[in-house]
């Protein structure tokens, strides 16, 4: 029955640990119980009601037993109709008892889990960049949602059997009470089922690890090939037969585990109902002898029957909640996995903030960085890849010894060759990353002394590939600045060139962006996002290629735009267009992860070197052969709106 999962497995040495590993992590149980802390009086009100509820279920088998000791075999039908009144009474008052306690159980396991998804969320949202590079999208998702759904339903069953474990406890304790020679028959017979239950406990546990690292590897597989991006690159280039094929592959994997876990789960079933049938014929057996022989009462016979039954269906009930319990701990053990990654960027409680509206100057001193290796921002087990990380990553040095001075209010271009380090530039001012060593100030002040909310304030970017949410333009725009009015909206889109094309779509800034901005063509996408850079009105503006994506007319009518938007502002702009570079205040080539030449467009032609080499084999060309035509290979929004889009 044994299933090993071997899809997005890593290479490893036997010297590796195991990310994949189905062993729970010591003292997750201790921290799922801390989460209890918040909600302990409805804990204890779920504990009185638990009480109760125990109470009536040992109570109604003592009114059975008087009603037939004392009232049938002595014939006294008042005491017959009395017992048989109480018993019911007792019955509506347990069923009512079970409803509550259900409640109470359900209200304190949707508050955990809330408290869980809400910490895990604040979490990721504050690990760095480098964590969402690495990570498989589908696979977070997987973890963050599904995952926890599953631990949040099945947290609340858990509570329900602390109701069944006091009921067993006090069945046992009644036993005895009633005749303390079945009590010790029944107490040998159960720990001869306990230690299979919790062999099958452990089975079902490990199954249960591997059952979510598969279909966590699913998701992320399918998070890939469903997006726009990925279903057109699969329509274009893809291997249908072979991915179809991948997906049997991993579909059978999760239902090979699925069927073992249904087997292995039913087997606790099994082993508590053999027990249950063996102690109920036990006890008749040797109940109904002692019957004959005078030494116990009829209708004691009968409640201790029915308190077998009642002792071993709560019972039953728990051995079906282990594999439950397994869930939940195997669950919180991969939350709590994903809580223990420490953010490399965090905000310093001293913090101070930038003075807003004014443009700062940028400096970087000596700044040298490398990317982050995976096993500093990542998990293993959330990149599930078919080529693991095999040896240990060797981290690479991308900026060596950087400085400059951007000074307030002026425009610098950062050129050079492909791969040299000038978005990594960017990503520092904005501190996606933190340098591994020098300082980057920002009107006067080191980065990592400022607040994160006041580098977002004065730090504006635009990408070369624009990120749209699905949801109206309004929405989108409404992102840099939620408190924005109507007219500010219209007032950023003139300023970026977009507004003739919104105001002549039929729903205007209602109309849907589409996924990540697919309904609209490369240039419009980028228009937009400059409109969001505008209604930001940010002190420090930096454009990554952001006209890259623009034909002639658009481009020279955004520079415009820009040039404007620019005015007053720090602006670090990395640009493939000359027109972007004549524009500058200095201009900086990078090359090898370091300032290699620095001076204005001028300057840096009459010294022949990198740059004048690069404006002759790049600048020029493109400035002969005019701008590369508009779009991304979408439709513009104009033509999707014809065609009965939305």
């Amino acid at each position: 029955m044994d299933v090993v999962l071997r899809f997005g497995a890593p290479n490893k040495t036997d010297d590796d640990p195991d990310p994949w590993s189905t062993e729970v992590r010591r003292g997750t149980v201790r921290r799922v119980l801390a989460y209890f802390r918040p909600h302990l009086g409805k804990v204890a009100l779920f504990v009185l009601v638990a009480v109760l509820e125990s109470a009536v279920v040992i109570a109604t088998p003592l009114a059975l037993k008087e009603l037939i000791d004392g009232g049938i075999l002595k014939d006294d039908l008042g005491l017959v109709v009395w017992m048989a009144c109480l018993a019911a009474g007792l019955a509506v008052v347990g069923a009512g008892l079970t409803l509550v306690s259900a409640y109470i159980a359900g209200w304190i396991g949707e508050g955990v889990g809330y408290d869980l998804r809400v910490q895990s969320l604040d979490h990721v949202r504050r690990l760095p960049i480098a964590f969402f590079t690495r990570t498989q999208t589908g696979v977070l998702v997987g973890r963050l949602h599904t995952e926890l759904i599953m631990a949040q339903q099945a947290f609340s069953h858990l509570l329900m059997a602390a109701t069944s474990a006091l009921t067993v406890v006090l069945v046992l304790v009644e036993l005895v009470y009633l005749s303390w020679l079945v009590a010790a028959v029944t107490a040998v017979l159960i720990p001869v089922f306990l230690v299979p239950w919790v062999y099958v406990g452990r089975l079902i546990q490990r199954r249960t690890t591997l059952q979510m690292d598969a279909n966590a590897g699913l998701a992320g597989v399918l998070q890939e090939r469903f997006n726009v991006q990925g279903a057109m690159l699969a329509k274009l280039y893809g291997r249908p037969d072979e991915e179809v094929a991948e997906y049997r592959d991993r579909a059978g994997v999760i239902r090979r585990i699925g069927v073992s876990l249904s087997v292995w789960g039913r087997m606790a079933f099994v082993i508590m109902g053999l027990m249950a049938s063996l102690a109920t014929a036990l006890v008749y057996g040797i109940g109904g002898e002692l019957v004959l022989a005078g030494a116990l009462q009829l209708g004691t016979l009968v409640a201790i029957a029915t308190l077998l039954g009642r002792l071993f269906g709560p019972i039953t009930q728990l051995s079906g909640l282990q594999e439950t319990a397994q869930t939940v701990v195997v669950s919180f053990s991969r939350i709590f996995e994903l809580l223990d990654l420490k953010p490399l960027i965090e905000e310093r409680p001293d913090a101070v903030a930038l003075e807003r509206g004014v443009a700062p100057d940028i400096e970087f001193d000596d700044v040298s960085f490398r990317y982050p290796t995976a096993d500093e921002v990542s998990l293993a087990s959330l990149e599930h890849v078919r080529a693991g990380r095999g040896t240990e990553e060797i981290p690479v040095e991308v900026l060596r010894g950087v400085g400059f001075r951007v000074p307030a209010g002026t425009l610098t271009a950062l050129v050079g060759p492909s791969g040299a380090g000038k978005s990594t530039l960017t990503h520092l001012v904005s501190r996606l990353y933190d340098p591994v060593s020098g300082v980057i100030r920002v009107g006067g002040h080191d980065l990592r002394d400022l607040s994160f909310a006041s580098l977002r304030d004065t730090v504006g970017v635009v990408s070369q590939d624009a990120y749209l949410f699905h949801d109206t333009i309004r929405e989108n725009l409404l992102y840099a600045r939620p408190t924005a009015t109507e007219d500010e909206l219209v007032e950023a889109c003139k300023g970026a060139q977009i507004w003739d094309l919104i105001e002549s779509l039929p729903r205007g800034f209602d109309t849907i962006a589409g996924d990540r901005g697919y309904r609209l063509s490369g240039g419009e996408k980028q228009r937009l996002a400059i409109a969001r850079l505008l209604l930001k009105a940010p002190s420090v503006v930096v454009l990554d290629e952001a006209t890259a994506h623009l034909d002639s007319e658009s481009e020279a009518a955004v520079q415009r735009a820009l040039k404007t938007a620019l005015r007053s502002r720090t602006s670090l702009v990395i640009a493939h267009r000359l027109s972007t570079i004549r524009e500058a205040d200095q201009i900086l080539v990078i090359e090898g992860g370091g300032v290699r030449e620095r001076g204005t467009h001028d300057e840096l032609l009459a010294a022949g070197g990198l740059y004048a080499e690069l404006y002759r084999t790049q600048f020029a060309r493109s400035e002969s052969n005019g701008s590369p035509p508009d779009g991304n290979g979408s439709a513009p929004v104009r033509q999707v709106v014809r065609e009965g889009g939305r």
